[in-house]
């Protein structure tokens, strides 16, 4: 908990050590936060081969990158969690074509982070060098293309704060040090490494009795960049987005969300106020769903008892993550509301009838009625007449609030299809071949589901992403979120 701030603390004083202008120090500070935040874009694909996507993640700092003990260590978790058959036919899948569906990962997150401090308008220079995070000195990173002076120098601080933050906290000061000096003139630049080494005590100091949150705000090197407004708006839908691409089942979920609850808001003549709120709270939601391994959120059959467990982790999560925001918790109160039930049988905290807000009784109908018109691994989307029907029965049973769901089924009633057509220039076949492609299905799926030959498929998949200037799945869902094409279709077959 808190790594990315501590590494932060430590890549700006690091900076500062380095005599860096305020302005290349902007840089070093947006690197520090933002360095990691594409891992979760294809955690769908993490967990497919490896089990459990966060412990997946986990032994990234146990061994040097491209090393042979670190190649060993994760091909040793493939199929982890499953039955040795379907283990056995899983690693046999991974040696004819997986490999390739996870070589160009770590790349992808780089271009990840790169695409979201774009599009919140964050300095240039910082999303220069988030592109180039994974790079290494020698030029043996991630996408390789870079080395020596090459990676942008905030790159090269930010990653070496990320390596020597782990190797502080759990072996001291010293431990820090010799990675640095170990891996210098390989991953980590000679001269940035030297000047963690020889000012280590104070770059290092107090790290755990800081109030890290505090500390990071407090260290932005310029005077803070305010966001309010549309901008603010606009800046919460990007990160709802973002998260979204944790599964594919998810696409677009906030957003769509977001539209319903505040049309279902408006309907009931709530103020600009309360609209507001709702409509935030909505892109929050999903936040706690970072935290929740993809084994559990893409798993086709029923959980068992533990995974139930953890999914009702999320509103909780959710609160801890933008609890600290004055900005946000506002909104985070309403957010971690949505699962509550009238009968109390909801979560986190089994809330009862008035007890639940009347912003988060609305946000929990409009959800669930959202949810069921998405695709989920174990079923498809269901059809509005049978959501409408299944929201009703919610009702009768004392769980959803009377008021709430027919404020949200007289919104969705209303309610446009926003699937448009032919952006970038995609024919409509492209349109459909692009969002069951989104939702994780392969070439052989989507011939199956649109009836025609896997060849076929594969070449709209390639004219696709010739024309919307993307190379894999995750950039392509994240164009059909942000066109309006997504949440639909079904899940794999």
């Amino acid at each position: 908990m808190e790594h990315v701030l501590r590494q932060t603390l430590i890549a700006t004083r690091l900076a500062e050590r380095l005599g860096l202008s305020e302005e290349e120090r902007v840089a070093v500070y947006y690197t520090g936060l933002l360095i990691n935040v594409g891992c979760h874009s294809d955690a769908h694909e993490q967990a497919k081969w490896f089990g459990d996507d966060i412990a997946l993640k986990a032994t990234k700092y146990e061994y040097e990158f491209r090393s042979a003990r670190g190649a060993l260590a994760t091909l040793q978790m493939l199929g982890s969690g499953r039955p040795p058959l379907a283990r056995f036919r899983l690693i046999l899948d991974f040696a004819r074509s997986g490999h390739r569906e996870v070589d160009g990962m770590i790349t992808r997150h780089a271009a990840m982070a790169r695409q979201l401090a774009e599009d919140l308008e964050l300095p240039a220079a910082a999303a220069v060098a988030l592109a180039g995070a994974y790079e290494q000195w020698d030029g043996r990173g991630w996408p390789g293309e870079l080395r020596g002076e090459q990676v942008p120098l905030a790159a090269r601080i930010a990653q070496l704060a990320e390596f020597v933050e782990v190797a502080n906290r759990v072996a001291g000061s010293g431990e820090a040090t010799a990675l640095a000096a170990r891996r210098s003139g390989a991953q980590f630049d000679p001269e940035v490494a030297a000047a963690f080494c020889v000012g280590a005590g104070e770059i290092l100091a107090g790290l755990g009795e800081v109030d890290a949150w505090e500390a990071v705000l407090a260290c932005e090197p310029a005077f803070a960049d305010v966001v309010s407004g549309e901008r603010f708006d606009a800046a919460l839908g990007a990160v709802a987005n973002f998260i979204d691409l944790k599964s594919p089942y998810t696409l677009g979920h906030s957003a769509a969300l977001s539209q319903l609850t505040a049309a279902a808001a408006t309907g009931i003549g709530m103020d600009t106020g309360e609209v507001r709120q709702v409509r935030r709270a909505a892109l929050l939601g999903g936040f706690g769903r970072l935290g929740i391994s993809n084994s559990i959120w893409d798993k086709p059959g029923p959980l068992g008892a533990g995974e139930r467990e953890r999914v009702r982790l999320q509103p909780y999560l959710t609160e801890r993550m933008v609890g600290r925001s004055e900005a946000l918790a506002p909104f985070a109160a309403v957010a971690v509301g949505m699962r509550e039930r009238l009968d109390g049988s909801g979560y986190p905290r089994g809330l009862r009838g008035a007890a639940i807000p009347a912003a988060a009784r609305l946000l929990g109908a409009a959800d669930a009625y959202q949810a069921m018109r998405e695709p989920r691994p174990h079923r498809e989307a269901l059809p509005p007449e049978r959501a409408a029907a299944e929201l009703r029965r919610e009702v009768k049973a004392s769980r959803l609030d009377a008021d709430a769901v027919e404020a949200v089924l007289g919104a969705a009633g209303h309610r446009a299809s926003r699937r448009a057509p032919g952006p970038a220039g995609l024919t409509r076949r492209e349109v459909d071949v692009l969002l069951l492609l989104a939702r994780g299905f392969t070439n052989k799926q989507i011939a199956q589901r649109l009836v025609i030959s896997p060849k076929t498929a594969g070449n709209h998949v390639e004219h696709i992403y010739a024309k919307i200037g993307v190379s894999n799945r995750v950039a392509a869902g994240l164009f059909a979120v942000g066109h309006g094409l997504l949440p639909e279709a079904g899940p794999p077959a």
